[in-house]
């Protein structure tokens, strides 16, 4: 029965420890898209189109 109540606290440390480390990685930036808005651009004319055939679809 000890050896239950000592898994759960290792556990319960391994999560925390975890946690603190993905919030830390959230916070430095680790996470951000880099590669979407340099792609974005290149598209920024399809999109805008599109934009325009629904807003013309609609009008009618």
């Amino acid at each position: 029965m000890g050896v239950i109540y000592i898994l759960i606290c290792i556990s319960i440390f391994v999560a925390a420890v975890f946690m603190i480390l993905f919030i830390k990685s959230v916070k430095s930036g680790q996470f951000d898209d880099q590669y979407t808005p340099s792609v974005r651009m290149l598209f920024d004319d399809e999109i805008k189109e599109k934009k325009e055939r629904k807003t013309k679809k609609q009008s009618n």
